[in-house]
C-alpha cells in the first residue's frame, strides 16, 4: 500500500495536490480542494480495473460545472428551510443558495475550500487527513470550527471517510461526501439498472422545495421499499408523488434500521462490482442524479440523467427546524465525530 502525491492545480497562488491511495486491488484519488473524490478504480468481475465515480480532471471544471461530485459538503448537509436557523433566541442568517433556501453550506461552502492535507502511511492502511478552520460567521455560522476529515483505505478494500470538529461556540454541524457512484466502470451505462438494497422502514417527505415537512413515510407497498433490494429504475418510473416530486426518482433520506451492519448495499450486475456501505448516522440522503442531463462533460462523455448516484450519509436535513429528528447542534468544545465505510468487492 502506499500514496502517490501530484500537483493537481494551482489556485491563488496555493498548489492544489492529488492524492492516490493505492492498495493491492483498487486505488482511490482525492484532491485537498473540497476533499473531492476524484476517481475510485476497482475491478469488475473478470478483473478489468475501472473509475465507479463521477469527476473532473480539471479544477476548473470543478469550479464551473460540478453539482457537488466526491465533496466534503458543510457545515450541514442538505437544505435549510428559508436560510435561517434559531439558537438560544439569536437567529442566523445563512447565504440562500437555492430558491429561498440554503444548500450543502451555502455559496462557499467546504465544497469550495482548500484544505491542508497530511499523507498518513500505516502499516495497515494508507490515507490523508485533511483539516479546515471555518471562521466564525462563515456563511453564517456561529462559532470557529476546527474540522477534520480522514480518508483510509486498507487492504480488505475497505475505504473509510472519518469527520471530527470542534467549535469554540454552539453551531450546526451535519458533514457528508457527496460522491456520485457508479458501478458500471467508466460511465459505460446509466445506474438505472443499479439494485439498491437500504434497512430502512421509513423516508423523510418532502415539500415542494425539497424540504422535509417534518412527516415520515412509511416504505411498505412503494419503490422506496428498499429492504429486499430494487433497480433504481423502479424509483424513476415510479408513480408515486414523491417520486415525481424529486424529478423522477429520489432524493430523500431514509431513516436506517440499524447502524454499522451492512445496512446499505449498491450491486451492478453486469459488471459485478458490489459496494456495501456501513455507517454510524441515523440516516441516509439518496439521491439519482435526476437533474444530471447535458449540462456539461463526464471526461468526454455528455452528463445526462441517473448518471451516478448519491448515499450521502448524515444527519437528516433541517433538523434544526424539527424537534422530533436527531439533533446537529454541536454544544460548545463538545467532539462532533461520525464515521462511513464503503467496501468493495465483486459477485460473480
Amino acid at each position: 500500500m502506499n500514496v502517490l502525491q501530484k500537483k493537481f492545480a494551482v489556485l491563488d497562488g496555493q498548489t492544489v495536490h492529488s492524492y492516490t491511495l493505492k492498495n493491492d486491488a483498487m486505488e482511490v484519488t482525492c484532491i485537498n480542494y473540497g476533499c473531492i473524490i476524484t476517481k475510485i478504480l476497482t475491478p469488475d468481475q473478470n478483473g478489468v480495473l475501472e473509475n465507479i465515480v463521477l469527476g473532473f480532471d480539471s479544477l476548473e471544471e470543478y469550479q464551473k460545472f460540478s453539482p457537488y461530485f466526491g465533496a466534503v459538503v458543510g457545515r450541514t448537509a442538505g437544505r435549510i428551510k428559508n436560510g435561517e436557523f434559531e439558537l438560544d433566541g439569536q437567529t442566523y442568517i445563512l447565504p440562500q443558495n437555492e430558491n429561498n433556501n440554503h444548500l450543502h453550506g451555502g455559496i462557499e461552502g467546504f465544497d469550495r475550500k482548500l484544505w491542508d492535507a497530511e499523507v498518513i502511511e500505516a502499516e495497515n492502511e494508507v490515507g490523508v487527513e485533511f483539516s479546515y478552520t471555518s471562521a466564525d460567521g462563515e456563511e453564517g455560522y456561529p462559532g470557529n470550527l476546527k474540522v477534520t476529515v480522514t480518508y483510509t483505505l486498507n487492504n480488505q478494500n475497505e475505504f473509510v471517510i472519518s469527520y471530527h470538529g470542534v467549535s469554540d461556540q454552539k453551531t450546526l454541524v451535519n458533514l457528508t461526501n457527496h460522491t456520485y457512484f457508479n458501478l458500471s466502470g467508466n460511465l459505460k451505462r446509466d445506474v438505472l439498472e443499479h439494485e439498491l438494497t437500504i434497512n430502512s422502514n421509513q423516508f423523510a417527505e418532502l415539500n415542494m422545495e425539497l424540504i422535509p415537512t417534518g412527516e415520515f413515510i412509511d416504505v411498505n407497498e412503494t419503490a422506496f421499499d428498499l429492504r429486499e433490494g430494487k433497480k433504481i429504475r423502479e424509483g424513476v418510473e415510479s408513480g408515486h408523488p414523491q417520486n415525481l416530486l424529486a424529478g423522477k426518482g429520489y432524493d430523500h433520506p431514509f431513516l436506517l434500521n440499524e447502524n454499522n451492519h451492512k445496512e446499505i448495499v449498491l450491486f451492478d450486475e453486469e459488471s459485478g462490482r458490489k459496494m456495501i456501505v456501513k455507517t454510524d448516522e441515523p440516516s441516509v440522503v439518496l439521491y439519482t442524479g435526476n437533474k444530471l442531463e447535458g449540462q456539461f462533460d463526464i471526461r468526454g462523455t455528455k452528463s445526462r440523467n441517473y448518471s451516478g448516484l448519491c448515499l450521502e450519509t448524515q444527519g437528516l436535513p433541517d433538523s434544526i427546524h424539527h424537534s422530533h429528528f436527531p439533533s446537529c447542534v454541536l454544544e460548545k468544545d463538545e467532539e462532533y465525530f461520525t464515521k462511513t465505510t464503503y467496501m468493495f468487492s465483486t459477485a460473480k
